[in-house]
């Protein structure tokens, strides 16, 4: 689409206002996008003969999901909300994690071990306890750090009086933050986890809660990998069996009431591969048969999503994904791509059966920034996106001089449906 010189801008104009009198215009040529490029290396694993069905679990409701897309492979009664025990916690994480990424509180911070926190959130009940003295203040670090590790009701409540005064304005923000998050099953009444009346999760909403935690506050994700939290010169262990057993676990969370049965979130992560599973409402008379089945049908379900699922990074660096054409740009193109890789999860050997496609406007009109987006890349898998990302400039482009915008203007009127 080369402009005209400056000597036949006047017939341009010309033509322009006797339009009424000319014949039906024919189409003015255009640059031709580039193809969007098909997927490359990595080259993909073997395919299997077929995927198998997932291990049930013998939980009430449990889930199987790609942390990167959000995709469910597997699962049952995913949606229906039940009671999470201490996985509760994941939430009071999630939300001092953003407090403390908005500068609001700090890690220093002394955390006050009120009595209504050393009572009802350990002394006083059967639940799981840090060992924060009465009365005593402590720094924030090491309050979430018992929280996560041990499991601490007093900390919980501890921490959520430190951020909002007391636990029940502190729910109120967990509901906020879960609604964000897109949590439409769920919702808190506490910080802890003991059974509470409307205290729900479902175990969508769990998986979706640990992997907005994974990818939004990644250090404080890393604490629920810890395997032992000392206080007062006392040790005491994580409750997550799953860290000694298999080394890419590194979370997530335990839960155990009578109203909830025995809960599980975990997350492992394999190459370029992360999964998260979890299990609600194990039913056993036996605590130790509770833990063992959890955590095996946990595992499960991790290594079956491994074993039959597999990651790529499409589209990886800087290069160019398309070559559009560009009105009113000081240059006629503008060449669109990804800012970063492109991850998508998808059944082993199904990496040639791939489709990208672009979504771009009709026109593009400069000035254009770079990093503006244009508009989407999408990856097909039998008619189905399985993943998709911005389409974004790569260089700036700024607008063209008054001569060259009044023509592109033309072209744009002259091509208009």
């Amino acid at each position: 689409m080369r402009r005209p010189s400056l000597l036949a801008l006047p017939l341009i104009v010309a033509a322009t206002f006797a339009v009424a009198q000319t014949p039906t215009p024919q189409p003015v040529p255009q640059p031709v996008a580039t193809p969007v490029p098909q997927p490359s290396a990595p080259v993909p694993a073997a395919a299997p003969v077929a995927i198998p069905p997932a291990p049930a679990s013998q939980g009430a409701a449990w889930i199987l999901m790609d942390a990167t897309s959000g995709q469910v492979l597997a699962g049952k009664d995913i949606d229906t909300p039940r009671a999470p025990a201490s996985m509760t916690k994941v939430m009071t994480a999630y939300v001092i994690a953003a407090e403390l990424a908005a500068g609001r509180i700090k890690k220093d911070d002394q955390v006050l071990i009120s009595e209504r926190a050393w009572r009802e959130g350990g002394a006083g009940t059967a639940g799981s306890y840090s060992g924060f003295d009465v009365n005593t203040r402590a720094p924030l670090d090491a309050v979430l750090t018992g929280m996560v590790v041990q499991s601490g009701n007093d900390a919980s409540i501890a921490m959520a009086e430190h951020v909002a005064g007391t636990q029940e304005a502190f729910a109120d923000l967990m509901n906020s933050y879960a609604a964000k998050i897109g949590m439409t099953n769920s919702r808190f009444v506490n910080a802890h986890g003991l059974d509470a009346e409307g205290q729900v999760v479902s175990a969508r909403d769990m998986a979706l809660l640990a992997r907005a935690m994974i990818r939004d506050f990644p250090e404080a994700y890393a604490l629920h990998s810890l395997k032992e939290f000392t206080w007062n010169g006392i040790t005491q262990h994580n409750r997550n069996g799953l860290l000694w057993k298999d080394p890419s676990v590194d979370g997530i969370k335990t839960g155990h009431t009578n109203n909830a049965g025995y809960n599980l979130a975990a997350s492992a992560k394999r190459g370029d591969m992360r999964l998260i599973s979890v299990v609600m409402g194990i039913e056993t008379d036996s605590r130790a048969d509770a833990f063992r089945i959890r955590e095996g049908d946990n595992l499960a379900l991790l290594n079956w999503g491994f074993r039959f699922y597999e990651t790529h990074a499409l589209f990886g660096g800087s290069a160019a994904l398309a070559t559009q054409p560009l009105f009113k740009g000081e240059v006629e193109t503008v060449e669109l791509g990804v800012t970063t890789p492109v991850l998508v999860t998808l059944p082993r050997g199904r990496y040639g059966d791939l489709k990208p496609q672009i979504d771009v406007p009709k026109q593009i009109v400069a000035p254009i920034t770079q990093g503006q987006a244009i508009g989407t890349v999408r990856v097909m898998l039998d008619g189905k996106e399985v993943a998709s990302a911005p389409l974004v400039a790569l260089k700036p482009v700024a607008e063209a001089g008054f001569f060259g915008r009044m023509y592109d203007e033309f072209l744009m009127w002259w091509n208009a449906e």
